[in-house]
């Protein structure tokens, strides 16, 4: 019978791998000595929004953001990429503009990549960086008394949707396209200066979905305010509207179980919880201690910080 891939690649072979498969975390991490550790990743999708631009640079905001979300600095990229033979040379070079672009904001070298072709154009990163071992962030560490900070605002999914269903107004779009272009660097920046041991970053699994992965591994319990927690401008309008994308009905079908919501949430705000996001913010959890002085600092440097919970004793989601 053949091994699972957890056991090869987490077996007592490897001691360097320090996270792997075993962990599902969002990215491997590799130790290099004792002063370095290698964070390897990739991530690609296909266009979400209409200018190839944009799309480019928000596909390499998402990919680089598996390295910030443990407390890495990305240094090397390499193109990860299926494009359509009938697709104007034009479309594809913007494409390639917007994630090279993207890379050059955030320090790091955009060294070369591979295309295949493809019916649907799909595009992406693999990204390296480096973190210093003892400083790695994993979905692993939260700890009771934390507090629930976030990064980004909740609610690209229905956007996104809105979009496909032609009824998205233009300056919900700009916003929503603005945030996913938005780098997740200087939040990763603050998470590593407070000494932040735990965090994730918020997509395609919603909000809940990468929480409760977060708490399980932790294993403690998550409560959010819903108040708190911060959503796109005409998020709520589209999810009264039922907008979502079907990966936000499959987050909600699979996670439910685990969420315990107060009876004042709605059937629309709930789902925005599950709403499948793309590159999304970070999800950190913070030592109260270290709370005031983060979110001042947060705002010295232009980086909005909502605090969205904290982090208690016992098992799974509650949203009060």
């Amino acid at each position: 019978m053949l091994r699972p891939l957890k056991e090869i690649y987490q077996s007592a072979d490897y001691p360097d791998l320090l996270v792997g498969l075993g962990e599902s975390d969002d990215a491997a991490v590799w130790r290099i000595d004792d002063d370095r550790a290698l964070v390897a990743t990739t991530d690609f999708f296909t266009p979400l929004v209409d200018d190839p631009y944009d799309y480019g640079a928000i596909a390499a905001a998402n990919a680089l953001s598996d390295v910030y979300a443990m407390g890495g600095q990305p240094f090397l990229a390499l193109n990860i990429a299926a494009l359509p033979p009938d697709l104007p040379g034009e479309i594809s070079a913007e494409i390639l503009r917007g994630g090279a672009e993207k890379a050059q904001e955030a320090g790091v070298v955009l060294a070369g990549g591979h295309t295949i072709q493809d019916k649907e154009p799909k595009y992406g990163l693999i990204v390296l960086g480096f973190v210093e071992p003892d400083k790695i962030i994993t979905k692993m560490n939260a700890a009771p008394g934390e507090r629930l900070v976030l990064s980004k605002p909740i609610g690209t999914g229905t956007i996104s949707t809105a979009l496909k269903r032609g009824i998205v107004q233009a300056e919900y779009l700009e916003n929503a396209v603005g945030w996913m272009k938005r780098l997740n660097k200087t939040a990763s920046e603050l998470a590593s200066r407070f000494r932040v041991r735990s965090g994730t970053d918020i997509t395609g699994f919603s909000l809940l979905g990468h929480a409760y992965e977060m708490a399980s591994a932790s294993g403690v319990r998550f409560r959010f305010d819903f108040e708190s927690i911060p959503f796109l401008s005409g998020a709520a309008g589209y999810a009264k509207d039922w907008v979502f994308p079907g990966g936000s009905i499959d987050n909600r079908l699979y996670y439910a179980e685990y969420v315990d919501f107060a009876s004042k949430i709605d059937e629309p705000s709930r789902m925005l919880l599950f709403d499948a996001q793309t590159s999304g913010g970070l999800l950190i959890s913070v030592p109260a201690d270290r709370l005031n002085d983060m979110l001042q600092a947060g705002s010295a440097a232009g980086q909005e910080l909502w605090l969205v919970g904290e982090v208690i004793e016992g098992a799974g989601i509650e949203v009060l």
